[in-house]
């Protein structure tokens, strides 16, 4: 039989295919371009319908985090709707690393991604809806590298000024997921959630803060191989546009209130880390990040805070970061939202894992919270 057809020219492909034979193929994450990071796969096989697939993803102990590799499945989808997983093991003795994924498709065309792809057309569509909304004003921010846009959109009557941005690190895929869950909640007259949100805060979404790099396939950089989430205490125009776009629009509002949100390849559930170690820390300002992480750790049980990162020491913080330069610069509670790209195996779903459907209902959780935060925050 013929040998299956691998492709990656569309928006956010990345593989290389070093051999296929008839149903299998040998295959390398590339690197985003200017940069060491590579994790980030999405591509296309053609011509599998009746076979097994047995895809190889060679060379992984040299990728950015080889601790995502164990336990992990790949996600897969027929139709680009649905993303489910792919049975999938890791040997770290094969090939410096390899992935094998095994799948049989019904149909004769089948997509293998790290996570479900957010594409940049699905972005366009999610800002047209959410700017012809009632009460959501549009802000084009600056623009990228790449001639992109960096869009914004604006809402609210209220003075205290909530910051929710994504996707600065664009495989996380599952930040602008969230960001769509976000923006259902925000936009719907009738979501009570939002209505209140709204009367309360004035609100700017940035669904996307990395477009180049979302659309070059990249894991974690933009259009130069820069890293824009340590880019927060001196962003420049010829490296970090995105990052100096939004920063410079913060400090035209202030902030009270941020999420940056992430995802993380080898931890397998969904956490805050917060502004530990900053200069100014006092103990008044880390008790609202801790009031609201209690709030939402009773909220859903997609949520935990037994695991996440080590928290920094005093004085030790890295202002580079978003989250810390937020705290710092504008006294606010800031936060990075973490969420998985492997299945919480406390609370395992076999079908898809951890899916876009749960990255959009963490996101009403997290308003909600968010909601319920501002009436204790002052109490």
């Amino acid at each position: 039989m013929s040998d299956i057809r691998i492709d990656t020219q569309f928006d956010s492909g990345n593989i290389e295919v070093l051999s296929t034979s008839g149903a299998k193929a040998k295959l390398a994450v590339r690197k985003d371009h200017m940069s060491e990071f590579a994790q980030w796969f999405h591509f296309r096989v053609a011509g599998a319908a009746g076979r097994e697939l047995e895809l190889k993803i060679t060379g992984l102990n040299d990728s950015a985090y080889p601790g995502g590799w164990p336990d992990y499945d790949a996600c897969v989808s027929e139709d680009r709707d649905y993303w489910g997983r792919a049975s999938s093991s890791f040997d770290k003795d094969e090939d410096n690393g390899t992935l094998t994924i095994r799948y049989a498709p019904a149909s004769d065309i089948v997509w293998f991604a790290y996570f479900a792809p957010y594409s940049m057309e699905r972005h366009h569509d999610l800002i047209a809806e959410a700017a012809a909304s009632e009460g959501v004003e549009y802000k084009h921010l600056g623009t990228t590298l790449d001639g992109q846009p960096i869009d914004c959109l604006t809402m609210g009557e209220g003075d205290f000024q909530v910051w929710l941005y994504a996707r600065q690190h664009p495989g996380e895929t599952q930040a602008e997921w969230w960001m769509e869950g976000a923006l259902e909640v925000l936009t719907d007259p009738s979501d009570s959630v939002g209505r209140e949100l709204r009367q309360r805060c004035r609100i700017h979404v940035v669904p996307n803060a990395n477009p180049d790099g979302s659309r070059r396939g990249h894991l974690r950089t933009n259009a130069v191989g820069v890293n824009l989430n340590r880019e927060w205490a001196n962003p420049t125009p010829e490296k970090s546009p995105e990052v100096l776009a939004i920063r410079n629009a913060m400090d035209k509002t202030g902030v009270d209130f941020a999420i940056d949100v992430h995802g993380d390849e080898a931890i397998p559930v969904a956490f805050l880390a917060g502004y530990e170690g900053i200069p100014s820390w006092t103990e008044a300002q880390g008790e609202r990040f801790y009031l609201y992480e209690r709030i939402l750790d009773r909220r859903t049980p997609d949520f935990q805070t037994e695991q996440g990162y080590t928290k920094a020491a005093a004085g030790q913080a890295n202002l580079t970061m978003s989250t810390n330069q937020v705290a710092e610069r504008f006294g606010a509670t800031a936060m990075t939202l973490e969420m998985p790209y492997k299945d919480n195996p406390a609370k395992p779903e076999p079908e898809q894992g951890w899916s876009p459907e749960r990255c959009k209902m963490l996101a009403r959780d997290c308003l909600a919270a968010l909601l319920e935060w501002l009436d204790a925050k002052d109490k």
